[in-house]
């Protein structure tokens, strides 16, 4: 009786839930002082930039305020014109980026592994990267039309070299020392590929991708401005032509909100991915 008793006794004691993760005490305090400078930043960019709207230039002509430039938010996302320009850009800067990202990084590969492809290739990259590409902006829409393809190789033409330049200047920073260790140790070419060049390139690979984002959406709207159906480039210039700021401001502040998001996403990302390049 008294084992039997003591059989249930076991089975019904309570057990210890597992101790959950706690963050460091200094950890906690600098993502509060980060956080809270980022918040006064903002908050003390908009009131200030509210009070010379309202006070000093006292014109919507010229300058919206920000809380006129909310309500215009308000009223083109209710209406549905917002989501329509927001999910017509989305789709060039993706397609453009994505092309881009892959087409860089397989160019500074080829590069970085051969001494004839770089000479070979050096020449017009370091050209094409010096030439004001926005300028050619109306070039391509008159060869591909008004439609998609033609901002896509906008966005692909400024994404395309800050990706490939550091992703072979990354490749090439490898430590010849470490090389020279592995293949002591017999390890293949593909090796040393995968588990040392391609790590130490890849903090190299994120900064080009991340310098990627503002150009792309810089060619996204620029090519939308010379000609396109919708976007938010195309918001921007009937806003302007209607000297509507605040819908104008309103394109504005959507591209500054989709960049910051970007950015961000990509600083998450390199946390994760390279840990040791961060304090």
């Amino acid at each position: 009786m008294s084992a039997t008793s003591e059989g249930i006794k076991t089975a019904t004691a309570p057990q210890a839930e597992p101790a959950l993760p706690r963050l460091s005490p200094r950890l906690v305090a600098a993502l509060r002082r980060h956080y809270l400078a980022a918040f006064v930043s903002v908050a003390g960019g908009l009131a200030f930039w509210e009070l010379i709207s309202r006070y000093v230039v006292a014109n919507a002509l010229f300058l919206a305020a920000p809380s006129q430039i909310a309500i215009a938010i308000y009223k083109l996302a209710r209406s549905g014109q917002l989501w329509h320009h927001i999910s017509v850009s989305s789709a060039e800067f993706a397609l453009g980026y994505v092309i881009a990202c892959v087409l860089g990084i397989a160019l500074g590969l080829a590069m970085a592994s051969s001494a004839t492809v770089k000479q070979a290739l050096q020449p017009w990259v370091s050209g094409l990267y010096a030439t004001p590409t926005i300028a050619l902006a109306p070039l391509f829409i008159l060869w591909f039309g008004i439609g998609i393809w033609s901002k896509v190789i906008v966005v692909i033409t400024l994404v395309l070299f800050p990706v490939t330049i550091n992703t072979e200047a990354g490749l090439r920073t490898t430590s010849e020392r470490l090389i020279e260790m592995l293949r002591s140790f017999g390890a293949t070419r593909w090796q040393i590929f995968v588990k040392l060049s391609l790590p130490s390139a890849v903090p190299f690979i994120l900064a080009g991708l991340k310098l990627g984002i503002g150009r792309g959406l810089i060619g996204v709207v620029v090519a939308e401005l010379f000609g396109s159906r919708a976007g938010l480039g195309n918001l921007i210039s009937q806003s302007a032509d209607a000297f509507n700021m605040p819908d104008l401001f309103a394109g504005v502040v959507v591209l500054a909100f989709a960049g910051i998001v970007l950015t961000a996403g990509f600083g998450w990302l390199e946390g994760r991915l390279v840990p040791w390049t961060r304090d």
